[in-house]
């Protein structure tokens, strides 16, 4: 996984923009303020998991999430589109 752009916007929101590795999905985007996520957007993948994934992990803790999905593995690949936001989430938490 590789972050490619994180900014805050004049709305307090902090953005990251991140390359998943070993997936389907080629960008993952997370808004969030503070350790809670706002919002999270999957492009590529498979739309309808991405979708789920991300509408079950707003409002939550980055911690809660990673707990969730972490570890995840997706076809013996060793990593998922839901390991690949836990990855994405540990490496901008806020501790």
């Amino acid at each position: 996984m590789q972050i490619i752009r994180q900014e805050r916007g004049a709305d307090g929101l902090d953005y990251v923009c991140a390359m998943p590795e070993g997936v389907c999905s080629q960008i993952v985007e997370v808004w969030s303020r503070g350790d809670r996520i706002e919002r999270i957007q999957f492009t590529g993948g498979c739309h309808g998991n991405t979708q789920g994934v991300a509408r079950l992990a707003e409002g939550r803790t980055f911690n809660e999430v990673i707990s969730l999905l972490k570890g995840i593995d997706c076809g013996g690949k060793g990593t998922s589109c839901p390991d690949q936001l836990a990855e994405v989430l540990d490496a901008i938490n806020v501790k």
